[in-house]
């Protein structure tokens, strides 16, 4: 057994026992949110508003872009990294982010490596979320030829890591999931803010976590004892096509990187907690998914297309998208007797986290993934007008029916649902209390309009890419479910990611032997009840 299985097989939930955690919270070493380079040039990013004119309908239709300059690089960090809200109970006070995460803990960071900083001059920058600045950490010397597939005046890089502790103080070993799925999330987020401006958002799949490490200087933050920051993915952000970018070289970029002098690396990270509970499994299986690099390009994504065709008519179609990105909230509570959701809002999301072919393939998931799709859902759905209640499941892959019904139980229906290809009725039932059960008792999965189980692929991937392909896994999870939250969103409705569920009493439920899929994240939908007792503002006080 590879120490990937090993460490995913230990920290799943069962009935009689949960993962390994602390089992409760220290809160005095409750860590930071926000990560700071002290001392490294602080740029202030534009406040201007330049994303208000697109419609979430729209935001799905391909538009002239708008420049990337340092005004829009701005408004693209804020609609995607930035904060969205502040909420109060008492004398507590915390932030929530445009880019959700588990338990509002934030594990993930983000920079930037751009010109567009109003000097020209090309540079690694770490996004600050709390004061919407970047932190200038080394300016790079590289030619603009051999720059110019990632950084040009139409385009930046992005890149994405994971702090592992900040999921572990609460979560324990099961941490590393966590993070996983939101770094898929904040993936996906950058996709939307640059639809707001008409670019396009790509992983590019030639930057190893080695190349990320010195790209971003990552063994250069200083600091006595200041959390360890693990690379996850660099993506490209671009006015024009990205494919130049997907297929190029990283090398003459990281390794002008390299050359830096450990001197010239500005800002000292700070420390996020006083002390530490260590988690050697976290650390085992953060090397043990080591990613190497991959010689992919956009072609490697044939997905299938479940037909599905625009309906102007959608619920929530004319909503401000930019609106819409930032009031995205995760929900706490379903009313059990809120309204249905429409079967025209069913079908939106449906079509949303499908998958179309092509180099082109539409706002969906795919469109920013380089990977084949390997994630299908099995929808637990209670209250859908015109959808009869029961367990349904929705292929998002080619051969997902052949295989899914193959692995499934042998008395399930498939019957398939009209209007909704893709969509197959596996058993009519009432299950709420079922979803209830399967997401370790949580009302929110039963009380809510529908509940999902994300289902990937998981012994054949791995065994054909690597234990790498782990992380991806979950990086498409946290994809879909940033889609499921938008288009909840649009319909008036609100969603959960779920990431406490009974990993193999779920799989037993549908069926699934082995390891050849497994389900890696859970999901809710539905009309929320809102915490009266607690105050909200909003992201930035120059926003008021």
């Amino acid at each position: 057994m590879s120490l990937t299985r090993a460490y995913h097989d230990r920290t799943k939930h069962h009935f009689g026992r949960f993962a390994p955690s602390l089992g409760y919270l220290d809160w005095a070493t409750q860590p930071n949110p926000f990560r700071r380079y002290e001392g490294a040039r602080l740029i202030p990013l534009s406040r201007q508003v330049v994303g208000s004119a697109v419609s979430w309908r729209d935001l799905f239709l391909w538009r002239p872009a708008a420049p990337l300059n340092a005004d829009t690089v701005g408004e693209f960090l804020r609609c995607s990294l930035g904060l969205s809200a502040w909420k109060q109970y008492g004398s507590s006070r915390w932030a929530l982010r445009v880019n959700p995460s588990s338990g509002n803990l934030h594990p993930t960071e983000g920079y930037v490596v751009t010109a567009a900083t109003g000097d020209g001059r090309l540079g690694v920058h770490h996004y600050a979320p709390e004061v919407h600045a970047l932190e200038e950490r080394v300016l790079l010397d590289v030619p603009s030829v051999e720059a110019a597939p990632f950084v040009s005046q139409q385009s930046c890089l992005v890149a994405l890591t994971s702090i592992h502790w900040r999921e572990a103080w609460k979560y324990g070993e099961r941490a590393f999931r966590y993070c996983q799925h939101d770094c898929g999330h904040a993936i996906a987020a950058l996709q939307f803010a640059g639809r707001l401006l008409g670019w396009r958002v790509a992983l590019l799949p030639r930057f190893s976590d080695e190349a990320i490490t010195s790209l971003l200087g990552l063994e250069h933050r200083g600091g006595d004892g200041a959390e360890a920051e693990w690379p996850a993915c660099v993506a490209v952000v671009t006015a024009g096509s990205p494919t130049a970018a997907v297929v190029a070289d990283p090398r003459p970029l990281t390794e002008a990187a390299r050359r830096i002098e450990p001197a010239r690396w500005a800002g000292v990270a700070n420390r996020l907690s006083a002390s530490h509970v260590e988690w050697p499994a976290i650390h085992e299986v953060a090397r043990a998914t080591t990613f190497p690099g991959h010689a992919a390009d956009l072609g490697v994504r044939p997905g299938s297309d479940p037909g599905l065709t625009p309906n102007r008519a959608d619920d929530g179609a004319g909503t401000d998208a930019r609106s819409l990105i930032l009031r995205r909230r995760s929900a706490v509570a379903f009313d059990p007797a809120g309204r249905p959701l429409s079967r025209s809002a069913f079908l939106r999301v449906l079509r949303a986290i499908g998958v179309r072919p092509g180099s082109d393939p539409g706002l969906t998931p795919a469109e920013v993934a380089w990977w084949e799709p390997e994630v299908n859902l099995a929808f637990f759905v209670h209250r859908v007008e015109g959808v009869t209640p029961g367990i349904y499941a929705f292929l998002r892959t080619a051969d997902a029916r052949a295989r899914m019904g193959r692995a499934m139980r042998e008395e399930f229906l498939w019957e398939p649902v009209a209007d909704a290809p893709g969509l197959w009725l596996l058993a009519p039932l009432d299950c709420r209390g079922i979803a209830r059960r399967l997401c370790c008792d949580q009302d929110i999965a039963s009380d809510g309009i529908l509940t999902a189980a994300m289902l990937a692929r998981f012994d054949e991937p791995l065994a054909t890419k690597g234990d790498w392909f782990y992380r991806h896994l979950f990086w498409e999870c946290g994809m879909v479910g940033q889609q499921l939250y938008l288009e909840a969103e649009a319909a008036g409705a609100r969603a959960t990611g779920i990431g406490c569920f009974y990993d193999d009493p779920t799989h037993d439920l549908l069926g699934l032997r082995d390891h050849a899929w497994q389900s890696l994240y859970h999901f809710s939908i539905g009309m929320p009840v809102e915490d009266r007792r607690l105050t909200t503002e909003g992201g930035y006080a120059w926003e008021a």
